[in-house]
């Protein structure tokens, strides 16, 4: 969902998205300026918030400060991100900005590490840090931002999946590699399947997948893939492809018909999507089969 919001001084247009994956709130915010820029930072009371700068158009690097008047005391990196402990004040300063895009995942820290089932210290987020880099955090960010309006069913599984490697990341300390990675059993990847047909194309909970087999989510994305060779949400779309190709073989209905049975928001959307995992059209694909 998006809407515009009340506009700080040279912020000439402030627009948001937003959306929640595993209880965690996901905002896109993104604004046209005119010069200096300093606003109070959007906060959802008693979570904590991790930041980043998506795109930047400006002279000088727009930061995050604790006070408006205080500048942020750290150096400068590329895709800098903070975090801010609940009921912490922040603020957004820029110098000379004419267009910002950024993104704040906000959360219930505790809460957040006992859905995952996730064993590492809250440590990470109790201490403000207003201004650091990690590039694998930076990318699973971008990517959540990128399907905040993704109406598509696989885009649950994909965002659930999404918080819970950020969640890892910043919670787990790196493991010792001992042998390869275990997958799930027979039972549970059984279960797993069946679980995911019987619901299908509907939205998927990675919560639901994991509490079926009694694992915290984290340690089931990777025992999925190691099992199937695919993240769940992938496994999720493949399998409406395939479903897809069964109506385009076996039955006459049209293209916007097969689409809506497998849970595309429309002909075009599917076409695109099965362009791309399969190399062709549903149109030229199902010709080719039947001729």
């Amino acid at each position: 969902m998006s809407n515009t919001l009340e506009l700080p001084d040279n912020v000439a247009m402030l627009t948001t998205s937003s959306r929640c994956w595993n209880g965690v709130n996901v905002d896109l915010i993104e604004y046209t300026c005119t010069g200096r820029v300093q606003f109070q930072l959007k906060r959802h009371e008693g979570t904590t918030r991790l930041g980043t700068k998506l795109e930047e158009v400006g002279r000088g690097h727009a930061e995050p400060r604790s006070a408006p008047d205080v500048p942020n005391p750290h150096p400068y990196t590329p895709r800098p991100m903070y975090v801010a402990p609940a009921e912490m004040e922040l603020w957004g300063y820029a110098a000379d900005a004419r267009y910002l895009k950024c993104a704040a995942i906000s959360f219930d820290a505790r809460l957040l590490r006992e859905r995952l089932g996730l064993s590492g210290s809250l440590e990470p987020v109790d201490v403000p840090r207003l201004r650091f880099s990690d590039d694998r955090v930076w990318t699973l960010i971008n990517l959540l931002t990128d399907a905040i309006d993704d109406a598509d069913p696989a885009s649950q599984l994909y965002g659930d999946s999404l918080i819970a490697a950020i969640a890892a990341r910043l919670f787990e300390r790196p493991r010792q590699a001992k042998g390869g990675l275990r997958g799930l059993s027979t039972i549970q990847l059984r279960d797993a399947i069946a679980y995911l047909e019987a619901n299908m194309p509907a939205r998927v909970e990675l919560a639901a997948l994991a509490e079926l087999a009694g694992l915290s989510q984290s340690h089931y994305c990777r025992a999925f893939k190691a099992s199937t060779g695919l993240a769940p949400y992938q496994w999720q779309l493949q399998a409406r492809i395939e479903r897809a190709k069964g109506l385009l073989l076996n039955t006459n209905r049209c293209l916007e018909e097969v689409a809506e049975a497998t849970g595309f928001a429309d002909a075009v959307h599917f076409g695109r999507t099965f362009r791309r995992m399969t190399g062709a059209t549903p149109a030229a694909w199902r010709m080719d089969r039947l001729s």
